[in-house]
């Protein structure tokens, strides 16, 4: 994930409180849940040393928030009773997490809290398109219906030759409709640099408007089956495949990272390493484009006055400060703090010791 949004964290003192729970709101009793599984991580955090004004803090996010629809995550850290990250995950972790210290614990949100890409939405008929874009943050940047000037665009009965020229002239003006509403597609799909372009609705004016896009454009498409327009959020079966679609798009991208990592390391100077010295290395000289993160259990690091510099060895860190804490804790902020993404990848690679590094240069 970008980590442009750990950044204020890897800058701030601890120490911090980090929870991640499932969030599912798929029942009735769903906000009781909610506030049982709060009660019992809240309860965590006291026994590891939280203070009460972070407790408080917490407690007006957690259990305040507007609830999901369906299955979610969450993830919230606090320290210094404030909120410091509050984000839902796209998938509930596999276990609740209350943990307090010196450093956030983001692994949670690396593996499970990666955003899908920026992706565009349009729902086209022979009048036009319902389209919605959302950018790589999630957020809905834009959401119009786009039509042409005319919408009595319906064909004719009967064969007289005034009939087929009625219906001519009404499959021409579906045809400006829908190749209107592509050139709006093509172009908030570059503003929001759309990894992914889904195109729902009426057959024929699908394919009408991926025809009408430009080439780059195009070999983003999805084409699927459901929705109609002017549904709104009643179309649940088009919200579900699109769901499916940004999950699989966030699968490929981690795969991705895992085949250029595997590659990089498999050349004699490749730019990849694995293992914690290695890896530590390569962050304190901020040579780190992309940190991986597989299961490094509990092993432990050095780190100095600045996130970005961890060791296995004081002597690495210069005459400041060297205080040890978690590794699955330090790698992740010192990647942050050197502007590099972090990926969580689980089992998908043997890492030594639980991390490897994509680096920039050699």
């Amino acid at each position: 994930m970008d980590t442009t949004t750990l950044r204020d964290l890897a800058r701030t003192h601890g120490p911090f409180a980090s929870v991640y729970f499932d969030d599912t709101h798929n029942t009735e009793d769903a906000a009781k849940q909610r506030e049982l599984t709060w009660r019992e991580l809240r309860e965590e955090l006291a026994d590891q040393g939280a203070d009460e004004g972070t407790l408080t803090a917490l407690d007006e996010v957690v259990l305040d928030r507007e609830p999901p629809v369906g299955r979610a995550g969450r993830a919230v850290v606090a320290a210094a009773e404030q909120v410091l990250l509050d984000q839902r995950l796209t998938e509930p972790p596999p276990r609740p997490v209350a943990r307090v210290s010196r450093l956030p614990y983001v692994v949670p949100l690396v593996q499970h809290g990666e955003l899908p890409p920026a992706h565009v939405v349009a729902v086209v008929d022979r009048v036009g398109a319902d389209v919605t874009a959302v950018d790589e943050h999630g957020t809905v940047v834009d959401s119009r219906t786009v039509e042409g000037p005319n919408s009595q665009v319906h064909k004719v009965r009967g064969g007289a030759w005034s009939h087929r020229n009625l219906q001519a002239r009404a499959e021409e003006l579906a045809r400006q409709n829908i190749e209107q509403a592509a050139e709006h597609v093509a172009s908030i799909a570059r503003r929001v640099g759309a990894a992914l372009v889904v195109v729902a609705g009426d057959a024929q004016a699908r394919r009408t408007l991926i025809e009408a896009l430009p080439q780059q454009v195009r070999e983003t498409v999805e084409e699927v089956e459901p929705g109609g327009r002017k549904q709104g959020s009643g179309n649940d079966e088009l919200d579900a495949l699109v769901d499916d679609l940004l999950a699989e798009a966030v699968r490929r991208r981690t795969e991705d990272v895992v085949r250029r990592f595997s590659a990089a390391f498999a050349q004699p100077t490749g730019l990849a390493v694995q293992g914690l010295e290695a890896v530590t290395t390569a962050l304190r000289e901020g040579n780190v484009s992309t940190l991986l993160v597989g299961e490094p259990g509990d092993a432990e690091v050095l780190v100095g006055s600045d996130p970005s510099l961890v060791a296995l060895q004081k002597e690495l860190l210069g005459d400041g400060e060297a205080t040890r804490v978690r590794a699955d804790e330090a790698l992740p902020m010192a990647a942050a703090a050197v502007n590099a993404d972090v990926v969580g990848v689980g089992d998908q690679a043997q890492l030594s010791e639980g991390f490897g590094a994509v680096l920039r240069h050699d």
